[in-house]
């Protein structure tokens, strides 16, 4: 996938999602931990998080421009809010957990409540028979009206005892039943509570902290990833337009680019190896014309209707020789 043109777009969509993700969820957990102000706190948070990831944009792509003092707060600014949004990420799945978990404790509380009541009365129950046993035994053996009157007397007490153990016992059914459709929802959680032997709780503090720990931090360095991607593409692409210009020259064109530079510099060695040729010295003054070495500081002007000749023929080194 990195060598695919459109590999950028992959990176730019993931730091998409993962950094809405993060936003929605810090957002709506910061926006339920300030309830009493849920709008403001949407707005708040919301500006916080663009903020953010403009910050980390801006903090990449000048880095070598701004001063230290930008650098530092931007820097700081930045990881201020990629804590304060992992922590608004906790109060998001916090609260989740709790809603997830909350008729599940509430029913396991009942059942824990049915239970011993039921104990209760399973008590209650073997403490009447004794008692009735008792109460018979003290009776002599002829006494059988006296001991059918205490039979009488007892049995709707534990009659009563065991419909009442019969209705919890019931209610206990019931509640196992709601558990364990409750409790697949919280189900994996349960398992790992029991497997490291622990409680349900301290489970899914540690995967939360997990979570918080890798879900925000990628989200800020996929945004940078992608603005690095993004300056990659532009350079690559600015050579390749450079190159397909190139290829849309005629043969010729590109000859030219490629040698005339050279060519030029030949031809002008050439002509300065000729100057140098007709001055016959050491190519010095090759660029000075034959004007200019005339020396007519000692020459006096020519008064008006001179008939003196002037002698043009060349000098040694081609100046003219002037005589009078």
């Amino acid at each position: 996938m990195e060598n695919s043109k459109y590999f950028y777009v992959w990176i730019g969509l993931s730091a998409l999602l993962i950094a809405g993700s993060a936003a929605a969820f810090s957002v709506y957990g910061l926006a339920k931990l300030f309830s009493g102000a849920f709008l403001s706190v949407v707005i708040m948070a919301g500006s916080l998080e663009l903020g953010k990831l403009v910050t980390a944009s801006f903090l990449y792509r000048y880095w070598n421009v701004i001063n230290w003092f930008q650098k530092v707060y931007m820097t700081i600014a930045t990881i201020v809010l990629i804590l304060i949004t992992s922590a608004g990420i906790f109060g998001y799945l916090s609260n989740a957990y709790q809603g997830a978990t909350l008729e599940f404790e509430k029913q396991s509380t009942e059942l824990i409540a049915v239970e011993e009541r039921i104990e209760q009365l399973e008590e209650d129950k073997i403490f009447l028979k004794e008692e009735l046993s008792i109460a018979i035994s003290e009776l002599p053996e002829n006494y059988i009206t006296a001991k059918r009157k205490l039979r009488e007397d007892y049995n709707p007490q534990i009659l009563m005892v065991n419909e009442e153990i019969l209705n919890y016992k019931k209610t206990r059914a019931d509640l196992e039943i709601q558990l364990v459709s409750t409790g697949v929802d919280v189900g994996p959680a349960i398992y790992l509570a029991r497997t490291f032997g622990t409680d349900i709780d301290t489970v899914v503090k540690f995967f939360i902290f997990i979570l918080i720990f890798v879900f925000d931090p990628l989200a800020v360095m996929l945004v940078i990833a992608y603005n690095q991607a993004l300056i990659l593409r532009n350079e690559e692409k600015k050579s390749s337009q450079g190159h397909a210009e190139f290829k849309k020259l005629s043969w010729w064109k590109k000859m030219w680019e490629m040698y005339g530079d050279k060519e030029q510099e030949i031809v002008e060695d050439d002509e300065r190896m000729d100057i140098i040729g007709q001055n016959g010295n050491d190519g010095l003054h090759y660029d000075v014309t034959d004007q200019d070495l005339i020396d007519d500081s000692d020459v006096e002007p020519l008064e008006e209707n001179d008939p003196t000749p002037v002698d043009s023929t060349p000098t040694m080194r081609g100046g003219i020789k002037i005589q009078w």
